[in-house]
């Protein structure tokens, strides 16, 4: 089901952990299949990323799609990090079945959740989470049906 490389990145994760000294903190989730993602942005003065970390309970698609999405933007200006899309993590890991690809949206999005957070810290707007119109994260994918247990659905 997965390639070598997706394997390698699940089995010997890069940059799993948090951040003390994160200036930038995003968390998303997938209701439907229970993925949470959490990346920690260390930005310095010149918007390059100096450190990178995330925190992911998932599958072995979505460990391994947060660990190249680190590996990817280490080093990135946050404009340039904020040019990856999923596309570009699922590629960069060779690939990923259709059924797994919402993992890399997931690190998309948790990518740019945690950049979002460090902009409206810097400029001391920090405030709920709401889409500030830097990217098409928050408008480009349709929602997921929401998933009710079988024992929590009500007869008809």
């Amino acid at each position: 089901m997965y390639n070598d490389k997706v394997v390698d990145y699940f089995m010997n994760p890069r940059n799993v952990g948090s951040l003390d000294a994160a200036n930038g903190i995003g968390e998303v989730g997938n209701p439907r299949c229970g993925d949470v993602m959490k990346i920690y942005l260390d930005v310095d003065e010149n918007e390059i990323i100096r450190d990178v970390k995330f925190e992911t309970f998932g599958c072995a698609a979505a460990i391994a799609t947060s660990s190249m999405a680190t590996e990817m933007v280490k080093g990135m200006t946050i404009d340039e990090a904020l040019r990856i899309t999923n596309k570009d993590v699922a590629s960069e890991l060779g690939g990923l079945p259709p059924q797994k690809l919402h993992c890399s949206l997931l690190a998309e999005e948790a990518l740019r959740a945690a950049i979002l957070d460090y902009r409206s810290r810097r400029n001391g707007t920090r405030t709920a989470p709401v889409c500030a119109g830097c990217c098409n994260a928050c408008t480009e994918y349709e929602e997921e049906e929401r998933y009710i247990p079988e024992t929590s659905r009500v007869a008809d």
